[in-house]
């Protein structure tokens, strides 16, 4: 009987200790998931979405649509390696597909979107600049910044360092080009193939 008595004891005990964990753990989940800043500003940038798609991640190649920089945006809610937006008052999506061993999700999402207008500073660039950064091009001359505000981050997996001489970009996932730094931190030159050229190059 003594032994019964013990054995209900320590499954009790047991219990407590195992619904205890379970409340602590679904506490930790709840403060993590409301700590994530459901961000609202205007994107960074020039975004290009998928054809026929409301998915946006770090590619933003050239021949998708582009929605641009400035356009009003919000964080509705937050998923696995996504988040839900509101751009220009559309729904959309955008994914992190390949910075998430360098980024966390909430550092990726405010690069795309920034509480201050980028019109604001676009409106300060000499005109040849801003007619680049409009039409989503590159042009020798810009700023690591004016890139970035017309055709978006380079991939981070393969540009880690954003002051690095070069970097690697693509156009499409076949149409690659490097745009080479001076010591200035202004493009010295665009090396590429002539057709890839002909589409990244304000002319």
């Amino acid at each position: 009987m003594q032994a019964s008595k013990k054995s209900v004891q320590v499954s009790a005990m047991l219990a407590a200790v195992a619904l205890a964990g379970c409340q602590t753990g679904g506490s930790d989940t709840s403060e993590s998931k409301s700590a994530a800043p459901l961000l609202s500003g205007y994107t960074c940038c020039n975004i290009r979405h998928e054809a026929g798609s409301d998915w946006i991640n770090e590619l933003n190649y050239v021949g998708w649509p582009m929605i641009p920089l400035g356009t009003q945006a919000s964080i509705t809610s937050y998923g696995r390696q996504r988040a839900a937006v509101t751009i220009g008052g559309k729904p959309m999506r955008i994914g992190q597909d390949y910075t998430r061993e360098q980024l966390s999700l909430e550092q990726y999402m405010a690069r795309w979107i920034v509480p201050r207008d980028p019109n604001i500073k676009l409106a300060t660039f000499p005109a040849n600049i801003q007619a680049s950064i409009k039409a989503g091009k590159v042009m020798k001359g810009m700023t690591r910044e004016q890139v970035i505000m017309s055709v978006g981050y380079p991939l981070t997996q393969e540009n880690p360092v954003l002051d690095a001489p070069m970097w690697r970009m693509w156009m499409s996932s076949f149409g690659e080009y490097q745009l080479m730094w001076g010591s200035d931190g202004k493009v010295k030159d665009i090396i590429g193939d002539p057709l890839t050229k002909n589409m990244i190059v304000q002319q």
